[in-house]
């Protein structure tokens, strides 16, 4: 897995890319905004550049980071040749039902369609999809960069080795995976 999309530029989206940026993955930050993607980078490079006055990287690694990640504002493209695809959109249900009606149209059938909600259920969101064994809850916690824990949520279709992937991805990018079911 080495090509990540996120959905949605705000908050969240953009301290998930940051951390698979940081990570060494390829990331997609898709957002229907193009003003919204400019803050997002502007956002992650100050969080950058306070990561290099800690010392707790490079500046070499903040470039890389930067480097990582790609801006777009057309879903279809920014998911086309992906393996991951990472929902961070705004907590509304019927945007969120849309949003993975079009995932699952335009990623990679083999794709893993995760979405960071805390409040809706995995297994509502996967039922709008083909492929409900390949979506699950992948709950980052604010601020994304600092915050450890990553809650992963079974939908009830959600199939166990699509759990193990998301856990050691998780795992990879030096979280600490917490496995429940929806």
């Amino acid at each position: 897995m080495q090509k990540i999309a996120v959905i949605g530029a705000g908050t969240m989206g953009n301290g998930i890319a940051h951390v698979f940026a940081q990570h060494g993955f390829a990331v997609n930050l898709v957002d229907v905004s193009a003003p919204a993607l400019d803050k997002a980078l502007q956002t992650i490079a100050r969080n950058l550049d306070r990561q290099v006055g800690k010392g707790s990287i490079t500046e070499g690694v903040k470039a890389q980071t930067i480097g990582n990640i790609s801006v777009q504002t057309d879903l279809p493209t920014g998911v086309k040749d992906v393996s991951l695809v990472v929902e961070a959109a705004t907590e509304n249900i019927a945007l969120k039902l849309k949003i993975f009606q079009d995932l699952d149209q335009h990623a990679p059938a083999d794709a893993i369609l995760a979405t960071n909600t805390s409040s809706i259920s995995i297994t509502k969101i996967a039922a709008v999809t083909k492929r409900p064994a390949k979506v699950i809850g992948m709950h980052f916690m604010n601020p994304v960069p600092v915050m450890k824990l990553v809650e992963i949520i079974n939908g009830y279709a959600t199939d166990k080795a699509v759990t193990s992937t998301i856990v050691a991805l998780s795992e990879k990018l030096e979280k600490v995976p917490c496995v429940v079911n929806d």
